[in-house]
């Protein structure tokens, strides 16, 4: 780390597991904690943790139409709760069926009666990485429904019901920890569908006993108080708990006796904090355990890739996953940084030659006197505005104000009414209502499946950048939009949960990205394809913060922005091939990433410039964090556009290969020449395209 003034900035808060009555939220933002539990804390390294953004949610929503606009069905979720839109679990809520879950290492379902765990074990082909869930241990508790009742950022707490919906016992599942825990609220006996056999001389805690099984090459263990694991189940007293987890291939006695040990003190909740000074964005999960011991976690490669913080109690073991390996460590903190990605809004011209800044502002014309009229729904409507805000911006950079003049009127005045609070009462398109029910904000007219809580961070993101880049230097225009853009910011990224909104509504923190699809009706768990337009949201968010003068909310937007970059390269567009778990996938990027697969394909598009387009829309001028290994660059620009870059998303790939350095940026400027209209995406223009390969050519790193 190095020594320069760092930037503090708060944290997100927590959900009590379990123990909190009907599912609550517990903010442990040192406030105390009702449970008894506790995380085994350590001192986190990096920038400190900071202040929560200030916001009156109840406010806010109460200044906005109310509608019954959204299209959602939370089946097994207890009252009071906030629907869990977009999260790693939220097949566990939604649709007639639950769905698998991957909360890493392991994956987990609801069963008629009770759950199911397993260890999945990537498959690799040509296209595609895939870790399914495959049952290997099934637990039977004889319930007859299930539901969600408490979740925070990083667990889900289950009730299992019996045929009158009284309380079974309680599921604990983590992203990161390798246990499933199960803790009784009546007498219960569990049947377990393959036969346990008691571990003699385990080392397991006074008190506690361990059972193991192999199922398909995999060991698996069950603690458990001492006399309650027979062969073919487990009994469990009101009160008592027993936890199972994966043995790691390989695993030595000391790690062995390392999982039983902590197996003996269930996770029921996490906190999570994060900060930013002027280098790195980080992240630290506490996981709570019920009883204040330490418990054990895995990292991810993005958790471990570059300049991270030491860690101790890591390196025992690994874990296979679709993701690449996943490293087993003792303790209750996982830290882990990224390189800071600052909002930027308005590109660098100023080392761009004359001749080339009279290039731009000759297509800045043409562009600004062909701006279509703009779109009525929340995706392609909010992308026209920020299309014609950048090149708003551009016209300031070129000092010419006069030629985008026209331009800035048309999408203020369109700003102006998408931003109207009461706007859903005079009409039925361009306006935001919120649905009570729902717990959440919807655009009409609603695109992609926005009104299920689809897209919403990529479809505001847009909205929130366009209103960045216009009340940069205009705060009359920035209060007059502030109740609904403040609200759009809150519906994707509020930090505190509350009754009206969830906490992070499509970010996980753990995965270190967003999530997608709101309510994941997949066997796949969740998905997120466009990485970029992600980052492109929290971008927005900065933008709108800084113009607004939120400066909390502005470091948040940094966090958010600089750990979903970093992911988006690991996983999507720059994975390290080398690893053992891409051997046998064909391709250099990926395009599609979910909870148990990930993808060479789109939902949308089979072709080889989507791939990679689609990780790079819009190329807003933050988008440097996709700069890397030139010769990667180049390589996967040369998959994508084989026969030229005539294709979909022709400009982005031109744009990208130009990160790789000023002699990529001129031979793409030469290039940008002759790109066909039909190339240019309709949430860019050729003169933002000129622009961005001007200023790339200038610059040492092309960026």
């Amino acid at each position: 780390m190095t020594a320069r003034t760092r930037v503090g900035l708060a944290v997100v808060a927590v959900v009590a597991a379990g123990a909190v009555a009907g599912g609550a939220y517990l903010v442990t933002s040192g406030a105390p904690d009702p449970t008894g539990a506790a995380v085994a804390r350590g001192v986190a390294a990096g920038p400190p943790d900071a202040t929560l953004p200030e916001v009156d949610t109840a406010a806010l929503v109460a200044g906005i139409d109310q509608s019954a606009a959204g299209k959602l069905t939370p089946v097994r979720l207890a009252d009071g709760l906030v629907p869990p839109t977009n999260r790693w679990f939220s097949g566990l809520v939604f649709g007639d069926q639950p769905q698998p879950v991957f909360p890493l290492p392991l994956s987990f379902a609801l069963t008629a009666d009770g759950f199911a765990l397993g260890l999945p074990k990537p498959v690799v082909s040509e296209k595609a990485i895939v870790g399914p869930h495959l049952p290997a241990v099934t637990v039977g508790a004889g319930a007859r429904s299930a539901r969600v009742s408490a979740y925070d950022a990083v667990t889900v707490t289950i009730e299992l019901l019996d045929a009158g919906g009284g309380v079974i016992g309680r599921v604990v599942v983590a992203e990161g920890s390798p246990f499933v825990s199960f803790t009784a609220v009546t007498d219960t006996d569990l049947t377990l569908a393959v036969p346990f056999t008691a571990a003699a001389g385990s080392g397991a805690p006074t008190g506690s006993a361990l059972a193991t099984a192999t199922v398909d090459g995999t060991q698996y263990a069950v603690v458990a108080p001492d006399g309650a694991v027979a062969a073919d189940g487990v009994r469990l007293s009101a009160g008592q708990s027993a936890a199972w987890y994966a043995v790691p291939d390989g695993a030595d006695g000391s790690v062995r006796a390392a999982l039983t040990t902590a197996a003996v003190d269930p996770v029921i909740g996490s906190e999570v904090t994060y900060g930013v000074d002027d280098s790195v964005a980080r992240t630290t999960i506490g996981y709570r355990t019920a009883h204040g011991g330490p418990t054990a976690y895995v990292t991810m490669p993005h958790q471990r890739a570059g300049d991270q913080p030491t860690r101790s109690g890591c390196g025992l073991a690994t874990y296979p996953s679709v993701y690449g390996e996943l490293e087993l460590c003792t303790g209750s903190m996982l830290t882990s940084w990224a390189p800071v990605v600052a909002p930027a809004g308005v590109l660098d011209l100023s080392q761009v030659p004359q001749d080339r800044r009279d290039a731009v502002r000759t297509q800045l014309a043409a562009d600004v006197a062909s701006t279509p009229a703009f779109p009525s729904d929340t995706y392609f409507g909010g992308k026209a505005l920020y299309r014609a805000a950048t090149l708003v911006a551009l016209g300031r950079s070129l000092g010419a104000d006069d030629v985008v003049a026209p331009l800035r009127e048309k999408v203020v005045a369109a700003l102006r009414e998408w931003a109207q609070p009461d706007g859903c009462t005079q009409r039925q398109a361009r306006c935001f209502v919120y649905d009570a029910a729902a717990h959440g904000v919807i655009g009409l007219t609603p695109s992609f499946g926005s009104d299920e809580f689809n897209d919403h961070h990529f479809h505001y993101g847009y909205f929130l950048a366009a209103a960045g880049i216009l009340a940069a230097t205009d705060t009359a225009l920035a209060a007059e939009l502030a109740p609904v853009m403040n609200l759009l910011a809150q519906d994707v990224a509020a930090a505190r949960p509350s009754e009206q909104l969830p906490q992070l509504r499509v970010f996980d923190v753990y995965a270190g990205h967003s999530w997608a699809s709101g309510t994941a009706p997949f066997a796949d768990g969740n998905n997120q394809e466009s990485t970029s337009e992600a980052v492109n949201a929290w971008n927005g968010l900065g933008l709108w913060a800084k113009a607004s003068g939120q400066d909390a909310l502005g470091v948040e937007a940094t966090w958010l922005a600089s750990t979903e970059a970093a992911t988006a390269r690991a996983y999507w567009t720059d994975p390290d091939l080398s690893e053992p778990v891409y051997q046998g996938f064909g391709h250099q990027v990926f395009a599609l990433a979910w909870g148990g697969k990930r993808d060479y394909a789109t939902w949308f598009s089979g072709e080889p410039s989507a791939m990679l387009g689609i990780q790079l829309i819009p190329m807003n001028p933050a988008a440097g964090y996709l700069a890397g290994d030139p010769d990667r660059i180049r390589a996967n620009v040369a998959e994508a556009a084989p026969g030229g870059y005539g294709v979909q998303f022709g400009d982005y790939l031109l744009m990208y290969l130009a990160l790789a350095g000023p002699q990529d940026a001129e031979h793409a400027w030469a290039a940008a020449q002759s790109l066909p209209d039909t190339a240019i995406d309709d949430g860019d223009s050729r003169a933002y395209l000129l622009a961005w390969l001007a200023a790339a050519a200038t610059s040492p790193g092309g960026s």
